[in-house]
């Protein structure tokens, strides 16, 4: 085969693992969009924003997740032997299991001691987090070893069974019984990706992956943290300022701009991949890269907003309810804010791509310090929509500093070789 033939290989094999990502992405953001719209008509702007709270937690804890045990797994793991990706994904995701045990009891034990309106919820996603983990797990795992099909159809899996068990919860009428459905609807799909992969999570040798990959497990641990932790403050500080409706109408509109939002909350699961691909065939190529990837997401994301705000009220009080009202103020600089994280994204996949664990923590660092500095002095000055116009120009400052960070790795030596990892 020729060069010139290797190459459109090659380009068509990037373009197929991408389409899968962006079409995993998509079920993805349907389910979470479909959830979201369900349970706000359902139950209004006060208990969505309890509702809010309890997924805000959950994205605080899969973080956690996703730093000591897929993270790892995906920067060091994709395109390697099969041998070595089986071993490497039973035990990341044995420790994305382990982790929503652990967190979920503390989530139970914090709901009971709560009470009121919140607690229930918290009770629920204590009971529901391993579940959510480990799907979310399966889906790393699949795309390290380049099975991007396989993640789409875990997610249709979910989407599928989300159905019924949000009838059930709606005849329920309470947001715990809707974190349960979600809950529920999450562990069939984490069933399937054992049956899909034919692995078992191996629990029992987490705690050897978290000391083999200590050097970014702990690294990626902070840094997510940091990035989830920053938007839990927000919505608390928020709730505090303004009141929990102003965390329900942040949380709409959210919503609104909800495939490119989770896209950038999943992006590691195609992104660096990919990019750790591009890495180790042509590492010339990376910074080309990493700036279509979030030139493309910011393009897209503007597009959106766009589109969204000449969406008539009566289509948005259709899909938001009580909730559009307050929701479709902020759609403007949310949309400027997910453009700018676009921007960032596409730096922070090929930092990840390098295992530049210090400088990727040292941007995600400011940027959450940014992040909840904006969303809280503009809460003071300026009420829910200051909070989102500060939220904007904190995502701008954060993504500038991203390509600085990788601007100076790209120039740096880096070895990229195929890991090794213990099968007992």
């Amino acid at each position: 085969m020729s060069a010139e033939s290797q190459k459109r290989t090659a380009r068509r094999a990037i373009v197929g693992r991408l389409s899968w990502g962006l079409a995993d992405q998509a079920a993805s953001s349907m389910t979470n969009f479909a959830v979201g719209i369900y349970v706000a008509r359902s139950l209004g702007v006060t208990a969505f924003g309890v509702f809010s709270l309890a997924w805000l937690t959950y994205g605080v804890v899969l973080n956690v997740a996703r730093g000591l045990a897929t993270d790892p797994l995906v920067v060091r793991f994709s395109g390697v032997p099969e041998a070595s990706w089986r071993t490497a994904a039973a035990r990341a995701s044995g420790a994305a299991l382990g982790v929503g045990a652990a967190l979920g009891a503390v989530c139970l034990l914090v709901g009971l001691a709560l009470g009121g309106s919140v607690g229930p919820a918290f009770a629920c996603l204590g009971l529901a987090l391993p579940a959510l983990l480990l799907q979310d797990a399966w889906r790393f795992a699949f795309f390290a070893a380049g099975n991007g099909q396989k993640a789409f159809a875990n997610d249709l899996v979910w989407g599928v069974a989300l159905v019924p068990a949000m009838v059930v919860a709606a005849r329920v009428g309470s947001v715990g019984a809707f974190v349960l459905a979600w809950g529920a609807s999450a562990a069939v799909a984490a069933v399937f990706g054992c049956f899909q992969s034919g692995i078992r999570p191996r629990v029992t040798r987490a705690r050897g992956w978290l000391r083999e990959q200590r050097d970014l497990g702990y690294r990626y641990l902070v840094e997510n943290v940091s990035l989830s932790g920053a938007s839990q403050l927000r919505a608390y500080g928020l709730g505090a300022i303004v009141g929990v409706g102003a965390v329900g109408a942040v949380r709409g509109a959210e919503l609104l701009l909800g495939p490119f939002l989770a896209v950038l909350m999943g992006l590691s699961l195609v992104t660096v991949a990919e990019a750790a691909r591009v890495l180790r065939q042509a590492p010339h190529r990376l910074g080309a890269f990493c700036l279509v990837l979030g030139g493309g997401q910011a393009a897209a994301a503007l597009l959106w907003g766009a589109a969204l705000l000449l969406m008539p009220d009566r289509a948005g009080e259709l899909v938001l309810g009580d909730v559009w009202s307050s929701a479709s103020e902020l759609i403007l600089p949310a949309a400027l804010g997910v453009a700018c994280a676009g921007i960032g994204t596409g730096a922070a996949a090929g930092l990840r791509a390098l295992a530049a664990a210090r400088r990727s923590l040292r941007c995600q660092l400011f940027a959450s310090a940014c992040y909840v500095s904006g969303g809280l002095g503009g809460a003071v000055v300026g009420g829910t929509v200051g909070s989102a116009w500060g939220v904007a120009a904190a995502t701008a400052c954060g993504s500038a500093v991203w390509w600085l960070q990788l601007r100076s790795a790209l120039r740096e030596p880096h070895q990229n070789t195929i890991p090794e990892v213990r099968t007992t």
